[in-house]
């Protein structure tokens, strides 16, 4: 997550949604003041200047706009431009398994990736829950639970879609050098059975509807 006073924006980073490069593309412009939250080099060498600071929820890389009131006053959250990254979700889950698959932290999503086959962690009730309550939308409501989104960002279509933030900003982002969460899209086709398509695409229901996306849009890529 990055929240800048000076330009006047938050950028709240979705879990595998392909904003590793946004963030150190704005990173590497950012400004003496702006906050970093996160794991990258410059944002672990901020962080000593968040010690005793008192918000709502937890900071961390991907903190959502609720977890931040008290860092920022309700009146900045809902003035600056707030942005995401958003990901095909069939895409974003299969990358998200084979993430866990590779971590050592003890979290109990890691252990059921470690233990299980893709479509067995599709179907545990835990990962199903996950899906299902945490769309886009989730990360970007403010305490009040008033969706503060200015812009999302499709991870597939980001240079297209950042002409409007780039305004804002006064200068150009794009391109931007790739990170692996942020590579391009791959054919996850092969990856889920037709049963396992379908219930990932009753858990992201929302998503898929409002970002138009696809199960077959990994086709020809």
């Amino acid at each position: 997550m990055i929240l800048s006073r000076a330009r006047r924006f938050i950028f709240v980073h979705i879990p595998k949604a392909g904003g590793s490069a946004l963030a150190l593309a704005l990173e590497a412009r950012a400004r003496k003041d702006d906050i970093l939250i996160g794991d990258t080099p410059k944002a672990r060498s901020h962080r000593a200047g968040l010690r005793g600071v008192k918000a709502r929820g937890r900071l961390w890389t991907h903190s959502t706009l609720a977890d931040i009131a008290g860092l920022l006053t309700d009146a900045e959250i809902e003035s600056f431009f707030t942005l995401t990254l958003v990901r095909n979700p069939w895409d974003r889950a299969l990358r998200y398994y084979l993430w866990l698959r590779g971590q050592s932290f003890a979290h109990p999503a890691v252990g059921l990736a470690k233990s299980l086959d893709f479509s067995g962690f599709l179907n545990h009730p835990q990962t199903q829950t996950s899906f299902r309550l945490w769309p886009a939308s989730a990360y970007m409501r403010d305490r009040h639970g008033v969706e503060r989104a200015s812009l999302y960002l499709r991870a597939e279509h980001l240079e297209e879609d950042l002409p409007p933030f780039e305004a804002h900003l006064g200068f150009r982002l794009a391109p931007l050098r790739r990170t692996g969460d942020s590579g391009p899209p791959q054919d996850w086709r092969s990856s889920y059975s037709d049963a396992d398509a379908a219930l990932l695409a009753r858990l992201c229901a929302e998503d898929i509807g409002r970002f138009h996306y696809r199960f077959d849009d990994a086709a020809g890529r």
